[in-house]
Formats: structure tokens, C-alpha cells, sequence
């Protein structure tokens, strides 16, 4: 966990992570500065649970330019943390701190799966029928009718491993839900869409979201 990033770190993220490891039973490693780290830990009571501390020096602020900062920033915690994740020391990263550092640096470090042009952010939504997954909510714009149908693939895995949704159903997020409606771009999308062996519905709406008409909605940045 990045123990440096977001509005009210590192107190909160130290106390997410005592909560984890007392009621989760899951071990964690809090990356960060090493003194100020253990010394949260100790006010809220978190020595002896098993919480390990992973030093790093720097940290990456909201308003610099991931590329640049990842780059120059080695011992950020951001980039500390993605290393711990490289080298198998840790199965997953977590950080509510500069999201664009974190996606620059999982692309240096960690680098993409094959046959993937560009990662994605995913949102599961809460809904009255039950969590849906958008992507992507933030990482991309320009996109490719290719990129959209990868997201549509990465969406469609993460249902299906995250949410236990056996055959997740694909909406491509639209004005309309017409096949001639929208930019050429959804309308390339769509057509590749068709061609693959996914769950595809077709175009949806913004406000299909609560209507339960499909479970992951894929879309631009």
C-alpha cells in the first residue's frame, strides 16, 4: 500500500491497513517513509499484526507529471511499491495517490500483458442490481476501435474473476442504443464487438448504469 498518497495519508491509509490485517487477515506492506510510518502505527495500535514497512524516501505529488516523476522519483513510494510487485515480494499495489504516476509506472515496471495496446482504469460501480464495471474511467482518450475491444476483454476477465459473473454481459457505452447511433468510433467498435465470442449487448446508455442491462460498460477515458 502506498501509505504516501492521497488527501489524508498517511494516517488513514496506515489505519486501512490495520483494519485489513486485523478483520481481512491480510498481510501488508506500507510503503513509505519508514519512521513517520512506525510511528502511525504505533498510535493506532497497529505494531504486532503482522504490518510490514517498506521504506521510501520520495514522494510523488498530485500535481506533477507522472512520466517525469516516476522517472526521476526512484525511490518514490509509488515506484518502491511496484517493485516490491516486479519481484514478487507482493501480489498487488495499492495507492489513492497520483493515478497517472501509478499507470506510468506500472506500464515501466510491470509492463503490459501481450496482445494489450494500453491498460485502463476499471470502476465497479455499486448499482441496485448488483456492481458493475466501467472501463475505462480515466486513463485514455484518443482511443482506437482496438483499444475499446481490449477493454471490453480486460472488462470482461475482471467480471469474471473479481465479481464471479460467469458470462459478463458487454455494453459499449453509446447515445443511443441504435448500431447507427453514436461516433465512428463506436460504431467500428460495435462491429468488432460482433465478431468476438463475448457477452455483447450492444450499445448501451449513460443511464443504463442502473438499469441492469449489462455488467461491464466500455468506453474512452
Amino acid at each position: 500500500m502506498d501509505a504516501m498518497g492521497g488527501d489524508h495519508a498517511p494516517r488513514e491509509v496506515v489505519l486501512g491497513a490495520v483494519q485489513a490485517a486485523q478483520d481481512l487477515d491480510l498481510p501488508v506492506i506500507l510503503v513509505g517513509r519508514q519512521e513517520l510510518l512506525r510511528d502511525e502505527l504505533r498510535s493506532l495500535g497497529g505494531e504486532g499484526r503482522g504490518i510490514e514497512v517498506a521504506h521510501a524516501s520520495e514522494v510523488v505529488e498530485m500535481c506533477e507529471v507522472p512520466g517525469v516523476a516516476i522517472r526521476k522519483k526512484k525511490h518514490s513510494s509509488i515506484r518502491v511499491g511496484l517493485n516490491l510487485v516486479a519481484e514478487g515480494q507482493a501480489s498487488a499495489f495499492v495507492s489513492a495517490g497520483n493515478s497517472g504516476a501509478v499507470m506510468a509506472g506500472a506500464l515501466y515496471i510491470l509492463r503490459k500483458i501481450r496482445g494489450i495496446d494500453r491498460p485502463a482504469i476499471t470502476a465497479t460501480i455499486p448499482t441496485p442490481s448488483g456492481p458493475i464495471v466501467l472501463i475505462d474511467a480515466g486513463a485514455n482518450v484518443g482511443c482506437k476501435p482496438a483499444h475499446l475491444l481490449q477493454f471490453g476483454f480486460m472488462g470482461d476477465a475482471y467480471a469474471k474473476k473479481v465479481l464471479g459473473i460467469a458470462h459478463p454481459r458487454i455494453g459499449l457505452v453509446s447515445i443511443g442504443e441504435e448500431e447507427s447511433k453514436g461516433t465512428d468510433l463506436t460504431r467500428e467498435t460495435g462491429a468488432l464487438f460482433r465478431r468476438t465470442g463475448l457477452n455483447f449487448m450492444g450499445n448501451v446508455e449513460g443511464r443504463d448504469f442502473f438499469t441492469g442491462k449489462a455488467d461491464v460498460f466500455v468506453c474512452d477515458g
